[in-house]
């Protein structure tokens, strides 16, 4: 018996990353999982990596107009809602000399607004004891060179999230968040530096996390899991950090 059996989790960005681990994770453990992206070949080759009760969904997180669509597909093919994990997201690092209106509109665009309309969509779908993860990051509490405009949207969903649980209280509906430290993940890979510049920074990061190196998607997504399952009943309103130490440093 799996720790999700019977329960409908949509996930977006589950195309890969964190997002595809955690919606394999969730197949597992006997869930029916929905996964958004932006790229349908993506979604595919997704959908065959996860196999088992998984629909795919082409949209982009940050265009708000197609939260309905994404939300009236997952209840149109599974009845309910049970979790929704809000894992899609852009980073890209600059000096904030150097920040442009489109960065910063491009970052709270997909991070915030377009959750949020998301969550906004589906709350009448989401069954009474559901929960709502965020995936924030340790820099919206860290300060790290070229992040201002990345930390700050992180910082808004953890806001947000706090919020959710107090307002959400009388359906029993948990919000929460993970946060991830420096993961091993497809998003550095498009931020747009230059590769020497790249491995010079995750070489930066590895050196200050304690356990000395990078977490991979499948250590978190088992985070994930367990702020889906009933193993955190009790937890509320919380942003659990998965970063190896590196937020006490």
């Amino acid at each position: 018996m799996g720790k999700l059996d019977g329960k409908v989790a949509l996930i977006t960005g589950g195309n890969s990353g964190i997002g595809l681990a955690t919606a394999k994770l969730f197949v597992e453990e006997g869930a029916k999982v929905v996964i958004t992206g932006r790229r349908q070949e993506a979604l595919t080759q997704a959908a065959e990596e996860i196999g088992g009760n998984v629909k795919t969904i082409l949209a982009d997180a940050a265009d708000i107009s197609k939260t309905k669509e994404v939300v009236e597909q997952t209840v149109e093919t599974y009845g309910k809602i049970d979790i929704i994990f809000l894992n899609a997201g852009i980073a890209h690092f600059m000096p904030i000399t150097e920040i442009t209106e489109e960065h910063f509109d491009a970052h709270f665009n997909t991070n915030v607004k377009g959750p949020f309309f998301l969550i906004k969509e589906a709350l009448p779908h989401i069954n009474d004891g559901g929960v709502i993860i965020g995936n924030t990051s340790i820099v919206g509490n860290k300060g790290f060179d070229g992040a201002s405009v990345y930390s700050s949207t992180k910082a808004a969903f953890r806001s947000l999230s706090r919020v959710l649980a107090s307002e959400l209280k009388s359906r029993k509906i948990r919000a929460v968040s993970v946060a991830p430290g420096p993961i091993a993940t497809p998003i550095y890979d498009k931020m747009g530096m230059p590769e020497d510049v790249m491995k010079a920074m995750g070489e930066g990061f590895a050196g200050q996390v304690p356990l000395g190196r990078f977490g991979s998607s499948e250590e978190l997504a088992k985070s994930v899991l367990f702020l889906a399952s009933d193993d955190s009943s009790f937890v509320n309103g919380v942003e659990l950090a998965v970063d190896g130490g590196l937020s006490m440093v």
